[in-house]
């Protein structure tokens, strides 16, 4: 494998591994990773990578990272940097259900939780800071990623918030330049338009304990509920149709798989469903390995696999699609200057959604104040991989808990 891609392998592998906490936290660490520590990437260059994920369907970190794939390594990049970054996470889901249909119950891993949070927490502050200062650097992305905050939080939607501050940028940027703005063939803004979509973080869901329900066992002491076994085929489109529609982060996977794979088929009962989500909150790596917990519980080991390609496959897809698209934004002043309206927006979503990670984060106010000026500490004035802090936190909470 030639040195850039085992470079890439193994980063991805790594932050697969490590990685807990939710999109916003997967960020920080690529962040971290890629810019700051290997410096693949400009700061710059990463943040607009992660406007143009978010603004496609799908695990908006998991398309992070084949973007970044992509930008390191071309076509075989993609591939290696998204494929590493799911297998970890995929491998423990996998692991866990087994040992869910096995054992029939969930791990307990609360008490390391709580350490890892303050942790997560102090990464995803630090990364913040340094994105305000690459990302806030006129008035008018000040403005605007003033506006996106308030309007995130008085319940806009996130593709609302994007595509405004896209388009105020826009306009900004044709006004400072004396132009019409409506005038015909203005350059740069037919750029924009295919990567309309949507995508942010959202506020982390609460696990919910128990199977619930009524489970029948079938062959291979497989759990389903009331309904008939399905078919691969039919496992495979419900997972491709998620991850070809689903905007924004893998919070909102419970309510979107919820008509398919319990009203619509009854393969899962509300509460395996619900076990199914947190499980992919308890382990590192993108939640949409909530699909290897199900395809596992539904058809076992080919369900799991099945189920995992289906999910991922169109984040592969769009980021190969869009990929191009973005060098081409960032060679036409018109629509680089829409992606730094676009790039403080990002900024505004990522600080709405610590809120809620550090009331979480703080919840024990004492151990997690502590991990959290700690985790800070160390960030700012060492070099210590943000991965080794993470299992720190875990072994922590585990032991003080």
């Amino acid at each position: 494998m030639p040195r850039d891609l085992t470079a890439l392998a193994v980063s991805f592998l790594r932050l697969g591994a490590t990685a807990f906490g939710g999109p916003v936290a997967h960020v920080a660490l690529m962040e971290d990773e890629v810019v700051r520590r290997r410096a693949w990437l400009s700061r710059e260059e990463f943040l607009d990578l992660y406007a143009a994920s978010q603004l496609i369907p799908g695990p908006n970190s998991t398309e992070l990272a084949i973007h970044i794939g992509h930008r390191r390594a071309g076509w075989r990049g993609l591939l290696v940097a998204g494929a590493c970054f799911i297998l970890p996470a995929m491998g423990l889901v996998w692991l866990a259900a087994w040992s869910y249909v096995r054992y029939g119950a969930r791990p307990d891993v609360a008490a390391a939780l709580a350490g890892v949070k303050p942790v997560v927490l102090a990464i995803v502050l630090q990364a913040l800071a340094r994105f305000a200062g690459t990302s806030l650097t006129s008035a008018m992305t000040c403005a605007i990623a003033g506006l996106a905050l308030v309007a995130t939080a008085i319940g806009v939607h996130e593709f609302v918030v994007l595509a405004g501050a896209g388009a105020l940028a826009w306009l900004d940027w044709q006004v400072t330049r004396g132009g019409n703005p409506w005038e015909r063939g203005t350059p740069g803004l037919g750029m924009i338009v295919p990567l309309a979509g949507g995508g942010a973080t959202a506020t982390p869901l609460t696990s919910v304990g128990g199977t619930g329900g009524a489970a029948t066992t079938v062959a291979g002491g497989l759990v389903l509920a009331g309904g008939a076994a399905p078919g691969l085929a039919s496992l495979f489109l419900v997972m491709l149709k998620a991850g070809s529609l689903l905007f924004g982060s893998g919070y909102v996977l419970l309510a979107f798989l919820h008509t398919d794979v319990v009203v619509r088929t009854g393969w899962l009962t509300e509460g395996q469903l619900a076990d199914a989500v947190a499980i992919g909150q308890f382990t590192p790596g993108p939640l949409f390995t909530t699909a290897t917990f199900v395809g596992y519980l539904v058809a076992g080991h080919a369900g799991a696999a099945v189920a995992t390609a289906g999910i991922f496959l169109p984040a592969f897809a769009f980021v190969a699609l869009t990929a191009p698209l973005v060098a081409r934004m960032r060679a036409s002043p018109a629509a680089r200057a829409t992606l730094g309206g676009l790039n403080a927006a990002s900024l505004a979503l990522m600080a709405a959604v610590t809120l809620p990670l550090a009331r979480d984060a703080l919840a024990p106010p004492v151990l997690g104040t502590a991990l959290a000026i700690a985790a800070l500490a160390m960030l700012r004035w060492t070099r210590v991989n943000p991965g080794w802090l993470v299992a720190g936190g875990g072994l922590v909470g585990a032991l003080v808990r």
